[in-house]
């Protein structure tokens, strides 16, 4: 068993519109965008990235939008839900604050114990807050969103499958546990990890596997310290079966992906270098910043790519 992963460390999901990504993440639920750049792969669509102040592993959400891109259909093989932590007692400000922002899908409900408010993005993504105590991260406050209320970060991820005994088996090996099940869900956590270490796993045999586009996650990703503690990682897996990508340098940390058997894409990331590596914290997020191998782009892409704000 693995004891090199933390927990997670960001969630990469695909948008319709970059300017209606940016205000939602930005003006309605009051994080930081902590970087504005392209995609390595397409680099005419950007990559934004939206997290606490600077950026921490485990507070990440990040988003490719792509201007053409069709809807997603929800289904198995995939990131059902987003959940994000929240002060004990704040969920009564964040049903007021969504509604006023005409925030679709509104529920609440209560699991593990816990209090929770769904909600849905601008691409119907599936999102919830949840109360939890004791979250210690120091939360980004802007845009009216306070300190006591403010999201601190990741809580979880919830994982649609068909049948989730390979995917469990697969989150052990990574050094996970099970602590709990519920109403059909099995709950799984990292000991000792960071504060974004919960995987949550919903077995849905009946349901069709989902199709990517706008609101779908692409991938899940999951923090290791180092480019060494990486490569641990990556030798592991590979050993046991698995088809794991190089290491491929994404500027702000170093990432290997690798399709689990319930179909979800599963990337391990560093927490090496940051979000500051080329930028200064206090102004992150501020200017398009161009991988290397699209620097020569620029004039290009400050054409055609869409403002985020006036």
């Amino acid at each position: 068993m693995l004891n090199q992963i933390k927990g997670l460390h960001h969630v990469t999901s695909m948008a319709a519109n970059a300017r209606q990504n940016n205000a939602f993440f930005t003006k309605v639920l009051g994080l930081r965008r902590v970087k504005q750049t392209v995609n390595f792969d397409a680099p005419d669509v950007y990559h934004l990235y939206y997290g606490d102040e600077a950026g921490t592993p485990g507070t990440v959400m990040t988003y490719f939008p792509f201007p053409n891109i069709g809807p997603g259909r929800a289904g198995t093989g995939e990131v059902g839900t987003t959940v994000f932590s929240v002060p004990q007692g704040s969920l009564g400000y964040w049903a007021d604050r969504l509604t006023k922002n005409s925030v679709d899908g509104l529920q609440r409900d209560e699991s593990f114990g816990q209090k929770r408010l769904h909600f849905a993005g601008p691409d119907g993504d599936g999102f919830s807050l949840v109360e939890v105590a004791n979250d210690s991260r120091t939360p980004w406050t802007s845009n009216g969103v306070d300190g006591d209320h403010a999201i601190r970060g990741f809580h979880s991820v919830a994982l649609r499958l068909r049948d989730e005994g390979a995917t469990s088996e697969l989150l052990k090996f990574m050094g996970y546990e099970t602590v709990d099940k519920s109403d059909g869900v099995t709950r799984l956590a990292v000991p000792g990890g960071n504060d974004a270490s919960v995987i949550d796993l919903e077995t849905m045999p009946n349901i069709a596997r989902g199709l990517q586009g706008a609101g779908s996650v692409h991938h899940v990703a999951f923090a290791v310290e180092n480019r060494e503690k990486q490569l641990e990682v990556r030798k592991a897996l590979m050993d046991t079966g698995y088809q794991v990508t190089p290491v491929i340098d994404r500027d702000y940390f170093w990432a290997i992906y690798f399709r689990t058997p319930g179909g979800v894409l599963f990337e391990i990331a560093t927490n090496e270098p940051g979000f500051d590596r080329d930028e200064e914290r206090a102004h992150l997020g501020e200017s398009l910043m161009l991988p290397q191998q699209h620097k020569h782009l620029r004039p290009i892409l400050a054409e055609h790519l869409p403002k985020l704000e006036d």
